[in-house]
């Protein structure tokens, strides 16, 4: 099994910036992809960013330019730096990890961003 723990989520005044961060753990031999996604309230889960393991990294075009994507291979983390937050980027923000060879999707339990005025 693999467990995600998500980190990082709070309150921030638009313009403002937070980090976060997603360390995975348990039975990992190789991660093919992993990612973060959002849901705001009413609203479907949506890709924010996700990079693979080849080094391809995508973006929403919502973020873009204003959100970081990145990756430290040895502790199985992947971050995610955002500036310039907006109101608009209020949601749960979950970390998505996919095995590779197997293909199995795990899924972090959620944190919080809410931007405010």
């Amino acid at each position: 099994q693999v467990q995600l723990v998500e980190s990082g989520g709070g309150l921030v005044q638009a313009g403002g910036s937070l980090r976060l961060a997603c360390a995975a753990s348990g039975s990992i031999f190789s991660i093919n992809s992993m990612g973060w996604y959002r849901q705001a309230p009413g609203k479907q889960r949506e890709l924010v960013a996700g990079i693979i393991s080849g080094g391809q990294i995508n973006y929403a075009d919502s973020v873009k330019g204003r959100f970081t994507i990145s990756r430290d291979r040895a502790k199985n983390t992947v971050y995610l730096q955002m500036n310039s937050l907006k109101l608009e980027d209020t949601a749960v923000y979950y970390c998505k990890l996919i095995v590779a060879g197997t293909l199995g999707t795990f899924w972090g339990q959620g944190t919080q961003v809410t931007v405010s005025s």
